[in-house]
């Protein structure tokens, strides 16, 4: 489908417009999230995802149009797909979304405390990189210096 019709399906967001009836198709989801459908029966395989069934259609509701929302931003900040269900899951248990921003905050502090250390060892490891780098560049000098005077 050309880029045109594309446009069509969307608001000024890229958001998909919500169907007359209040549902999704596979087709608009993966659209809208630039994903394949593929990803998507991912999901729904994995049980993070429940849409309706008309035939071999697939239906979304605008809460599994969230909940993919929510599992995309997850896999990108690092989370675990059974993080994200943890998470997910925790909006329709009690407490509910206290319970779940909670959750979810703890989990971002670990997060947070992982890509922390991540990026002390990546310094550490161009400091060291530089090191090894100034002493390559200071014997070849040293060494061609040495040619040349022959």
């Amino acid at each position: 489908m050309g880029r045109m019709a594309r446009g069509r399906d969307r608001n000024h967001r890229g958001k998909a417009r919500r169907p007359a009836d209040g549902l999704f198709t596979i087709t608009d989801l993966a659209r809208e999230f630039d994903i394949t459908t593929r990803t998507i029966r991912f999901y729904e395989d994995e049980g993070l995802i429940a849409p309706q069934r008309r035939g071999q259609t697939r239906l979304f509701s605008p809460r599994d149009r969230t909940r993919l929302k929510l599992i995309l931003r997850g896999k990108r900040l690092g989370f675990s797909l059974s993080e994200i269900r943890e998470i997910i899951d925790l909006y329709d248990a009690e407490p509910g979304e206290i319970g779940q921003l909670r959750f979810f905050l703890t989990k971002i502090a670990e997060r947070r405390a992982v890509l922390e250390r991540q990026r002390a060892d990546i310094a550490e490891t161009l400091d060291e990189l530089a090191e090894v780098e100034r002493r390559c560049v200071e014997r070849l000098r040293a060494l061609t210096r040495g040619r040349s005077a022959r």
